[in-house]
Parts: structure tokens; sequence; C-alpha cells
């Protein structure tokens, strides 16, 4: 009875004392307990925001993260990149496979940055407890660019504007041929901060009243009378010229600037002078361009909800060959199971057709597998699916019931009079430019983290080499031939499949070290057969130009190549090298 009381008191010691060590409560699975960068997910940050909570990470882990400037926007600003990865490794980060996620190229679709930092620090926040954080912050390089148009990403926060702009950068641009630039664009008329509609009362107009929420304008049947029309977005003809917002900053779309399939503005709307002639896709290139080891990217948009792979043009869908589909395949359809109701597909297939787009050129320009995830679906309203977004096909009343019964009337700006200098009496109101598009704040740490989530098992997904089985076979005359097994234990290849036939990116190469190589030979058919009838032989490809390091061509995903060399003597080690742009810098030794 003693020892039973003994081993009681224990127990109740041993409790009291883990209430003492962690006295707020129970973490909450999936959720670092008590991170040392305290950031709220629920609400969105301007450009100083951003860059504090990227030093304070820095700063907190030093040996995970750091910061650079990788070139300056057309204002000047600083465009940075966050860069994860174990920095005390034996492998600089750009000796390991690598992963690009940047947001926020279009500066009204806010929540990519917010989103992109989030999963930057799930790293390091996890890195310590999380044994699969740990392995993947081990293995592999992140590279975190928040916003690419950080001037406009000011400019949308705050300045009075919609939730449509603005949508470009902030390059001066005469948009109506008069000789003035920018000079005409919104007017906030009722001095709130905001950009919302205009609308008159008038016989003619075709709009009424909906009975149901007197916010919203609805059609008027086609036997009744209409009691309003919409004249717009508020603003004045501040140039005489009859027009109204017609020239506003920025009218060009920095996602039609790059150089794959470019086409100039008469055929691809928002194309600028020719490809990365503006200065945030140009400074994006010229980084990429240094960092070859890259293999997987993500960039942030909204909104409709989808995981989009190229082409952007169905001319192009040639290019994208079955085999880098079908690893598009695996990783859209898996992301589909993880954020509900996000479609998976190529953009001209299920968006529209984007020329000159960015995730092209990072797919068949550099020969990287990458996803543009469109945030933010109708769906979430209501977790259901149903009305199409009011953006899409209207009328919806879905955010108007969402704000009116989660939001409290926070997104909308109510209807007022006010007297139009050239329309006469109208009323202004409608929602505020960051509902609609942009996440409410209490689903925004949520769909963050799923989309976070995605964007870490796609970096997973990229290579993973693996020096296999070496063995050895004496020959006579004083030669042996040496054999090892380089295999790849992820579905992304060391080069896509359109990367090979094009040469975008050189071979991987696999020496042997230490050692009088007289041949070098890749195994062409390495297991023998083939099938019935076929031959049984394992046939080979010899290499005549520096035997001792070959040339692979691609390590497939899940697969794997066999190489031979034939050295002078019978040496009872081995030592191999292989480096790979996208598949890292991989070494092995070992003893026969």
């Amino acid at each position: 009875m003693k020892k039973i009381y003994t081993l009681l008191l224990l127990a109740c010691g041993l409790q009291v004392a883990a209430q003492q060590k962690d006295p707020v409560g129970i973490r909450a699975i999936g959720t670092p307990p008590n991170p040392k960068v305290q950031v709220a997910w629920n609400r969105y940050y301007d450009y100083k925001g951003l860059l504090d909570i990227m030093q304070r990470m820095v700063k907190a882990y030093p040996d995970l993260a750091k910061l650079e400037s990788i070139g300056k926007s057309q204002q000047g600003r600083d465009i940075y990149v966050l860069t994860i990865t174990n920095l005390k490794s034996a492998k600089s980060d750009r000796q390991k496979p690598a992963f690009w996620t940047d947001a926020n190229i279009h500066s009204n679709e806010l929540q990519g940055s917010e989103m992109t930092l989030y999963a930057a620090w799930y790293l390091t926040e996890n890195y310590a407890s999380n044994a699969f954080i740990r392995e993947l912050v081990n293995d592999r390089t992140f590279y975190f660019a928040p916003t690419i148009n950080p001037d406009a990403r000011e400019d949308f926060i705050y300045n009075a504007n919609t939730a449509n702009t603005p949508r470009s950068g902030m390059t001066p641009i005469d948009d109506d041929g008069d000789g003035l630039v920018d000079e005409d664009n919104f007017d906030d008329l009722n001095g709130d901060g905001e950009i919302t509609f205009m609308r008159r009362k008038s016989p003619q107009g075709r709009l009424k009243v909906n009975p149901d929420d007197p916010r919203m304008l609805i059609p008027a049947k086609p036997d009744e009378p209409g009691e309003y029309e919409l004249l717009g977005y508020e603003g004045l003809d501040n140039d005489g010229d009859g027009l109204i917002n017609e020239d506003r900053p920025g009218s060009y779309d920095p996602n039609r600037d790059w150089a794959w399939n470019w086409q100039p503005d008469y055929i691809q709307g928002g194309a600028y002078k020719y490809p990365f002639s503006l200065p945030e896709p140009r400074v994006i290139m010229e980084w990429i361009m240094k960092h070859p080891n890259i293999g997987g990217a993500q960039s942030y948009h909204n909104f409709s909800g989808m995981f989009l792979r190229g082409p952007g043009a169905a001319e192009d869908d040639a290019y994208y060959e079955p085999a880098d589909v079908a690893v598009y395949d695996f990783i859209g359809k898996t992301g589909e199971k993880m954020i509900p109701t996000y479609q998976y597909g190529a953009i001209h297939k299920i968006l529209y057709t984007v020329y000159g787009g960015e995730i092209d050129w990072f797919a068949l320009g550099r020969g990287i597998f990458m996803f543009s995830n469109e945030l933010w679906t109708s769906y979430l309203y209501f977790n259901k699916k149903g009305e199409a977004n009011e953006l899409r096909n209207a009328p919806s009343t879905e955010p108007y019931d969402f704000d009116r019964l989660l939001l409290h009337g926070d997104a909308f700006v109510d209807w007022k009079p006010f007297k139009h200098p050239q329309y006469g009496d109208i009323e202004i109101g409608g929602f505020k430019k960051n509902y609609i598009r942009n996440h409410p704040g209490f689903i925004l740490e949520t769909d963050g983290h799923r989309n976070a989530a995605f964007t870490l098992f796609h970096a997973n997904q990229l290579p993973k080499i693996e020096i296999g089985q070496v063995t050895k076979k004496e020959l006579g005359n004083g030669l042996t031939e040496i054999t090892a097994v380089i295999s790849n234990k992820r579905i992304i290849p060391t080069h896509s499949a359109f990367d090979v036939r094009n040469k975008i990116n050189p071979a991987d190469k696999v020496t042997l070290k230490d050692a009088q190589v007289v041949s070098g030979l890749q195994m062409i058919n390495p297991d023998g057969g083939g099938g019935f009838g076929a031959g049984t032989f394992e046939s080979f490809q010899e290499q005549k130009r520096t035997p001792q390091t070959l040339e692979v061509a691609n390590i497939p995903g899940m697969g794997y190549v066999k190489v031979r060399w034939i050295v002078k003597g019978n040496p009872s080690s081995w030592s191999i090298e292989v480096d790979s742009q996208k598949g890292g810098f991989t070494t092995g030794t070992g003893k026969f």
C-alpha cells in the first residue's frame, strides 16, 4: 500500500509540474504554443509591417532565416526575399533543392503576402518540435518574397481604392493620350477613405432596391419599371474630357510582362512595352536566374479558389508534356483534398487566357514546377456550394448576407446623398475595398494555413537524391567495374520533361572520387529485359569525355539511374558526389 501511495504522489507531482511548466493551458494541435515571433494573422500589414515581421524572424532564428533586398521597385522600395533553411548545415542554401514563393504581384490581392509569411513563420516556429518540418528545413531551401509590387500595395492600403485597384504597379502612364499622366484618378467624394459606387434615381434606370436588403440593387423584372441607374465608381471629370476615372495610376498588368509567349497590349491587355520592361518582374527574373536550384514555385493571387498550372494559352498545351502534367496532377489533386472547393487545372481551361504570365516563364523558361493559387472562394461565406460570387454572375446575395450575419455591417458603406457637379443628385455607397476579394480576418488564418500546407506539400516533392547500392566486380587485367544506383525519393524529377528536351538546365553530374577511371558508362536498360520477347541484357552508353564525372540528363521522380565506371586497380572503398542544380549536392562514401 505504501508503494502505491508513493506512486500516486509521484504522479500528482508530475502533473503539477506539467501544469506549472505550461500554465496557459494545452497546445492546439498543429500550432506552435508559444511562438518567439508573435504575429496576428487576422489582419493585413503595410510594407513596414511585413518588413518588421521578417526582421523579427531573422532575429529570433538567425540559424534558420536571413533577409536580403534583391532590387528596387519603380518608386525605390526594396523588394525583399526571406530565406528559410538550416543555415548551419554543411550545404549552402544554393546546394539544396529550393522552393520559391511570391505574392502580391497584383497589389489589391493582399492576402498572399500574409499567407507567404505565415508559411515562413510556421517553418521557423515548428522547426524544433516537428520532425517533418525539421527534415524539410534541413533538406530544402525556401525563398519567400511576400510582396513583389510594394509600391501599389502601399497605394491600395493608404489611398482610396476599389477592391480591384490598383492591379498594376505605379509606373506613370498617359492612359487617355492627352499628354498628361495619371491626372484623372478616383475621387473620394464623401471622404471616407473608400471608393464605392455612385447611383442615381432615374425613370430610365433598370435597377431597383432589393426588398430583402435595401443596400443591394437588383435588376427590375422585364415588365416592371426600374428605379436606379449605376454611374460607376466615385469620381469627377478632373481633366474636362467628359470621362471619369479614365487616367488612373498604372494601367498595365505586371503578370503580363514575362518572357514566355509575350504578346503586345492589343492582343494581351495589360502588357507593357516588352518582356521584363517593368522593374519589379525584371528584378525577380534576374534573381531567379542566379538561383537555378529552384525546382518548385508558388505564386499567390486572388480570387476564385483555384490551383492553377500552365499553360496560360491553349497553343502552349503541347509544351506541357505528359510526364510533367502527371507531376502537376498529383500535386494539384492533392491540393483539392487539402482545401475544399479549390479547383485544380490549367489557366486557360478553368480561368482565362494569359499571355506573358509569370507561371509559364517559370515552367517553360526555367523548368520549374509552378502553381498559382487563386485565394478566397465564395464557398467560404457559408461553407457550402451555392450562389456564384457577386463579381462573377450578379446578382448574388451571399456577400450581403455574410456581411450582415457575420461581419455585422462592417464591410459596407451605407448609401448617402451627394450633389455631383456633373451628375447632379446622386447617392454614394457600397462594399469597402478590402471586402469581396480579400479574406475577412477570422477566415484569413484558417485559409492561410491550408494554403501554406499546400506549399509545404509541394516543396516536399522536390527531388530527394540518395546514393544507393554501390558494388564492384573484378574484370581482370588490373581493372575493376564499379556500379552505383542513384535514386530520387520524391515525385518531382531533377529535370522536367520539357527541360530535358530543350536542355534549359545543365545535366546532373555524378562523380566517382579518388579513383583512376578508365571508362564511364550510363546504363540505358539497367534491369535488363523489358517485356516478353525483349532482350535480357542491360545496355549502356559510354561517356568518352571526362568519364570520371558522368552527365545524367535526368533522375526521374520516384525513380533511379544506374551508372558504372571501369577503374584501374581494386579499390576497397568508394566516394561518390552527385551535383544536381535542382536535386541538390549529395555525397556518399563506403567500403566494399
